[in-house]
Parts: structure tokens; sequence; C-alpha cells
């Protein structure tokens, strides 16, 4: 891996640690993706989710900025598609992209959805999460520091991606990701996998008193798990945690949640970090399909 391991990233639990999947060379620079084991062993999906290396944005969007709208050059940032969508072994054309705005909307994205995104304009605004049961329909969401959500009905075969901020978090996210999968497929919570993606830790998430707040009204006595005081009248968060509530509450047996153990903020080098760079930074890709 030209030097690049799983002893690069600053891990904080050793059990269910995502784990580097695919590393390729792509011209001078090497591809590093990580995958869940746990979601790779149910031999139903490909996933990944992306660093910032094996790309070819430069500054800093260096390498594999998968975001249009942060000033990077389009024919770099869908060249970087096509490296990942190689790696993975599906097609540009198969990806369907959601359309960030901190919502908890969810929509079912069918064949008739793909490509949006990455080679088509959205036909669809405002949507933070993706279900499908169609399979090589690649479903793709982004990041910086909020935390992706990834479900794996095994029973009904069907998936869902989600992006959970500390708005999306309040909102219950998760829960509203597998109403939207029973809605559709029948899905059971007892039935899905779920994994909880990269992304800030609570050593690094520090936020004000009326964020605490919400998190109080939401998750009452339980908020305690995920708060704890900063300085000068600040909290540090656990939106880690907090997701884990969320999807618990929502009836996902516990040995079925895989937690991140890689925070994005800590692994700046390696994974693009809102918080890091004072939002100088490209977006990270989680990606998802049924085989």
């Amino acid at each position: 891996m030209s030097g690049i391991s799983q002893d690069d990233f600053k891990i904080y639990h050793r059990e269910k640690v995502m784990q580097p999947c695919i590393m390729q060379h792509m011209g001078d620079s090497e591809l590093l993706l990580l995958e869940y084991p746990e979601l790779t062993e149910s031999g139903m999906v490909k996933h990944c989710f992306t660093t910032r290396m094996g790309g070819v944005s430069t500054g800093e969007f260096f390498s594999l900025n998968l975001s249009f709208t942060r000033g990077d050059r389009e024919d770099a940032v869908r060249e970087n598609y096509r490296r990942v969508a190689q790696a993975l072994d599906v097609k540009l054309s198969d990806i369907v992209c959601s359309d960030q705005t901190h919502t908890t909307n969810v929509r079912r994205v069918t064949r008739e959805d793909a490509g949006c995104g990455v080679v088509r304009e959205r036909t669809y605004h405002d949507v933070d999460g993706l279900i499908t049961d169609e399979p090589g329909l690649v479903l793709a969401t982004f990041y910086a520091d909020c935390v992706p959500l990834y479900f794996v009905d095994t029973v009904h075969r069907a998936v869902g991606l989600s992006h959970s901020g500390w708005r999306g978090t309040v909102g219950r996210m998760g829960m509203h990701t597998l109403r939207a999968m029973a809605d559709a497929y029948g899905t059971k919570p007892g039935d899905v996998l779920c994994a909880i993606g990269p992304s800030i830790c609570r050593e690094c998430y520090e936020i004000s008193l009326d964020v605490a707040e919400e998190f109080q009204t939401c998750f009452g006595e339980n908020a305690q798990k995920m708060l704890s005081a900063g300085n000068s009248g600040k909290y540090q968060l656990d939106l880690w945690e907090a997701n884990r509530q969320v999807l618990l509450d929502a009836g996902v047996p516990e040995n079925r949640i895989i937690m991140p153990n890689i925070c994005t903020c800590c692994n700046a080098g390696l994974l693009f970090s809102h918080r890091a760079t004072n939002g100088r930074r490209g977006n990270l890709g989680a990606f998802l399909c049924i085989k």
C-alpha cells in the first residue's frame, strides 16, 4: 500500500474496525477504499467508504474529492468517480447520488434514477437518504465529518444509505430510513445489518449549548451517554453513540450495529474533515449496492 496501512488511522476500538479493501494503482497515485468486513461477509453487497487517496484533484481537494460544488475542476471530480466505479466493478451510469441538505428525507430509487448526480442532473432535491432493492444500482452519499449510515436487509434483499449530521441525528435519520425500507420492502429492523461510518469523534466535536439542549430534548436520559462538558460553556458530542441509540430505539439489535472506530477529524491527512480544515476540503463518499 505504498506505506499506507490501517495503522495510519487513529483507531478508537479494535473490534469491528473498518479495513482497507481496495488498493489500486491509478497513474501516479494509489486508490485506498475502506470496507466493513461484516457487510462484505453478508455476501449480498458491494460497499466502500472512500479516503483522500487515489484521485486526481489538487490543492485543498487532494486527491479523491467527490464534490462537484466546492470549486474543484469538474473533469477531475468525474475522473475520481470513474476510479471508484472501476474499483467496485460498476458503471458510472449505475451510481445514484443524494442531494444533501440536512433533512430526514429518504428516496426510494429505481433504475430510472441511475446516473443522477454523476452523469446527469438529479431529478430530485433535498434527499439525505437513499434506499433500493434493485441489484447493480449504486447508492452514494457524501461526507466530511457527518455520519454515514449503511443498512443491509439480508432477508428482503434491500439496502439503504443515509447522511446524518447533528440535525439529521436529532431528527432520527436512522429511524426514518428503516421506516422507508419497511414501507417499500417489508424490512424489519431485526433483519438489518447497520454500520455507522467514519465521522467526527466526541473528542473533536465541540458544540454550543443550544445544540446540546436539542439532544437533551430528543434523547432524554440517554443524552448523558453522548454529551460531556467542554470548555467555556461548550459541550462535546458523540454522534456515534447518538446514532447507535437511534438505531437501537428503532429496533435494530445491538449485535447488528457496527461502530465506525475512525474519526475524520483525527485523520484529516487521510480523510476530508470540515472541522479540521475550517471548511477548505472536498467530500468523501459512501457507496453501497446489491450484487
